[in-house]
């Protein structure tokens, strides 16, 4: 018998790597990769190169740039070079009343010996600093001078705050630094005016206090000097005179100029216009002959010529020390390619096919005893006509448009007025919010009524009890609880007050033809087929043009055909600011803004304001409109029109007004109760586009009262008071506050019921809604102009008038 040999069942199956060759050919190694390439580790890398090669290649792209950023600094300082260098110039801002803009300049200027006997209280003062090899033109301003003071800062390479060691910053000079701030401000130097009777030990803390207090407005401000102190005199001046000055964004891309000396030349036959000559260094960009000069509180003019304007040599041979150098002509206008003054179309009223007044009809025919005499008498049995009394100088046809005493109650919502131009809008949401029901009155009522004796109240106690009646914060709150809601006049057909107004199914989507029912200044505008490629075109030619100065030339610019108020002008420094092409031309301006969170007032669309753009300031009457998520257009460009504008949420402010070029900020100002006040800063932003086809459409919404409910019809009563208005409004869609959305089904009665049906049950406390829509327009804008400028051309025109007589 054999014994068996018994083996355990292996539970592990091992196996072993094939083998591997040591000497595999380059052909099989790509074969085996497949075209993957292994990367090379940064380690590996850095271990080839020694640590002395490592340490060369550092120190040469450090020096590499180092020399890089010394090649900026000199090409951006070269224009302050030199012997013949443009001055530095420093716009000095004090900030409270106690301050004298002339004694700081002195203070500065002493911590170099420099005489100060001639500082200007307000003007242009030149300083030479030898120390830092530049000069410094220093530009005095005095306390209370806003406008002014928002020109100095468009045109200054530094900024000098002046602030009170005793006196606090009021609210002027509070709304000065806001609006500077979204102006746009360049380098900025902060400075304490000289105080003797401070305490010593305590000037620490109060040049602390002052520090945390112009952080909030300039954020970069590390240091506030203190001009009682020598050192801190130098230390300021060097701060105004060494590197570079920051550039303000808007003024890139655009020249301008600030006038060192002017003088204005009648030109023949005429007084009141001539030819400015306007000497000064140019600074931003070249500047162009073909272009138009904008001068603040007077507009645009065009160049005659530019002729040199180089400052007086040394010449030992000279008998004074001094040669002069005649000018000589540096640019003219091109006939064909400068710019015209056209800003705005002419209209082809026939082509148009519009009738308008003729010029008899406007300049009327008679005055009122020769209408009277030539009427002729009534024949016997007939009324007799009606003599309307026509004010001095109107027509006969602006007075067919006077509403008589007895026909201005029951014509004074009539529907008309829906027929006249968006510029009416106004006056119309007045008579949206007062169409309210009035209480019935017994007869004792009308007859102590009628006994009581009429009180003439004096005008200071009628403008009184007139403004507690209009209370503008009554109609916004109520504005902000039931947005867009009126109520349906009972006396007036809904079809006549509302027939400019139509129904959308979609706010979003719905479309809506931009060119339809064009207002008549629709036809006096510009419009872009591409803005962003117009204004690349723009500056690539304004870079590309020949025959253009360069900056840091000194030269005398002659414009012509400008008003004599403009040499004589109350308002220092003269400033000159180039105009890009087309930019003179009228359009639709769209702004983004936002409110100021300082100012409480009640702003309501075409509200007359003051906008600051550029270097132009226009009175403007805006309308709002929500802004778009992400600034597009969405589906189909339509935008709701905002009645008032708000806290806390961005808006788009619309309005006609000349073409800007680039994202330029812009400040909304409002005009105070006097002319010392500050103007109200009411809101800030840029200038987002110029699109003439988005459309503003006002809403309204008709409210009704569900009278009766069955599951998902509903009687619905007070939308509408009459069979005929049902019928007219029955396409347009039904929605509740609930968010049911239906159809009027049917009228029912003659005093405006409607059986509505609903895409779901309705609820009995719910409101039915009918949104109704109207495209809005704003108004034409206009230049502002200084309130010191008028006062002087209307005291220049009573004395003329005066000689005359």
């Amino acid at each position: 018998m054999v014994e068996s040999v018994h083996h355990h069942r292996s539970t592990l199956k091992q196996q072993n790597k094939s083998f591997k060759s040591k000497h595999a050919t380059k052909s099989a190694l790509r074969d085996a990769a497949k075209g993957r390439v292994p990367r090379q580790s940064p380690k590996a890398s850095s271990t080839n190169n020694n640590a002395s090669q490592l340490r060369h290649n550092r120190r040469n792209t450090a020096k590499q740039s180092q020399a890089k950023k010394r090649s900026a600094l000199v090409s951006a300082t070269r224009l302050f070079n030199g012997v013949d260098g443009a001055p530095r110039i420093v716009a000095v801002v004090p900030l409270s009343d106690d301050i004298n803009s002339a004694k700081a300049i002195a203070a500065l200027a002493k911590s170099l010996d420099i005489s100060t006997e001639d500082v200007p209280e307000k003007g242009i003062w030149k300083m030479k600093a030898d120390r830092f090899k530049t000069s410094l033109q220093f530009l005095s301003l005095p306390y209370k001078d806003f406008y002014s003071t928002l020109d100095a800062c468009k045109a200054a390479d530094y900024v000098l705050f002046l602030l009170s060691p005793t006196v606090e910053v009021n609210d002027w000079g509070d709304t000065l630094l806001r609006t500077l701030q979204a102006q746009g401000l360049p380098t900025v130097v902060t400075a304490v005016a000289a105080d003797d009777s401070i305490d010593p030990k305590s000037r620490q803390g109060i040049l602390k206090s002052l520090l945390s207090f112009i952080q909030y407005f300039v954020p970069t401000q590390t240091r506030v000097y203190d001009l009682h102190s020598s050192s801190d005199r130098l230390n300021a001046l060097r701060a105004l005179s060494e590197g570079k000055p920051d550039d303000a964004r808007w003024r890139e891309g655009r020249s301008y100029l600030v006038a060192e000396d002017f003088e204005w030349e009648a030109s023949d036959g005429q007084e009141d216009e001539g030819t400015l000559k306007v000497t000064g260094i140019v600074r931003g960009t070249s500047l162009s002959a073909n272009r138009l000069i904008h001068i603040p509180n007077f507009g645009d003019y065009q160049i005659s010529k530019i002729l040199s304007a180089p400052l007086p040599r040394r010449s030992k041979s000279h008998a004074n020390g001094d040669m002069e150098i005649e000018p000589t002509i540096l640019a003219e206008p091109d006939s064909e390619n400068a710019d015209s003054l056209v800003s705005s179309n002419d209209p082809d009223d026939m082509a148009n096919e519009q009738t308008w007044p003729t010029e008899e009809e406007m300049q009327g025919v008679g005055d009122e005893q020769d209408m009277e005499d030539s009427l002729p008498d009534a024949k016997n049995g007939t009324t007799p006509k009606t003599v309307r009394k026509i004010p001095k100088g109107m027509s006969e046809y602006q007075a067919a448009w006077i509403v008589d005493d007895d026909e201005e109650d029951g014509d004074k919502e009539d529907g008309d007025s829906d027929k006249e131009n968006g510029s009416e809008e106004m006056k119309e949401d007045v008579e949206e919010e007062e169409m309210v029901d009035m209480p019935m009155e017994d007869d004792d009522e009308i007859e102590s009524r009628r006994t009581v004796a009429f009180e003439d109240l004096d005008n200071e106690e009628e403008d009184k009890q007139f403004q507690s009646w209009r209370n503008r914060k009554r109609e916004e709150e109520d504005d902000l609880n039931f947005p867009d809601e009126i109520d349906t006049p009972q006396d007036v057909p809904a079809r006549t007050r509302f027939q400019r107004y139509r129904g959308m199914r979609s706010f979003r989507t719905s479309p809506w033809d931009p060119y339809e029912n064009l207002p008549r200044d629709y036809a006096r505008i510009f419009q872009f087929e591409d803005y962003k490629r117009t204004e690349r075109a723009v500056r690539r030619r304004a870079e590309e043009e020949i025959g253009t100065i360069e900056p840091g030339t000194r030269v005398t610019i002659h414009i012509h055909n400008v008003p004599k108020q403009a040499a004589t002008q109350s308002s220092s420094p003269l400033i000159l600011f180039a105009v890009l092409q087309h930019e003179h031309k009228v359009s639709v301006l769209n702004f983004t803004i936002q409110r100021n969170t300082e100012y409480e007032g009640s702003v309501r669309s075409k509200d007359p304001l003051i906008l600051c753009v550029g270097a132009r300031r226009l009175e403007v009457n805006p309308i709002y409109s929500q802004h778009t998520r992400g600034g597009g257009k969405g589906a189909n460009n339509v935008h709701k029109f905002e009645r008032y504008l708000r806290h806390g949420a961005t808006y788009v402010a619309t309005i006609y007004g000349p073409v800007v070029f680039g994202k330029q900020p812009c400040v909304l100002l409002r005009k105070s109760e006097t002319d010392e006040q500050a103007p109200h800063l009411v809101a800030m932003g840029t200038f987002h586009d110029p699109d003439t086809t988005r459309v503003i459409a006002k809403r309204i919404i008709l409210t009704g009262h569900p009278f009766k409910v069955h599951k998902k019809t509903a009687t619905v009563r007070y939308m509408f008071f009459n069979a005929e208005d049902i019928a007219y409004f029955k396409p347009i869609q039904l929605h509740t506050k609930y968010g049911r959305t239906g159809h009027i089904r049917e009228s029912l009665g003659t005093h405006g019921y409607l059986k509505a049906h609903f895409d779901g049950p309705i609820n009995q406390m719910d409101t039915v809604c009918m949104s109704l829509y109207k495209r809005v327009f704003p108004k034409w804008a206009t230049l502002w102009k200084d309130a010191r400028i008028k006062n002087t051309s209307a005291r220049q025109d009573e004395s003329g008038d005066a000689m005359e007589e």
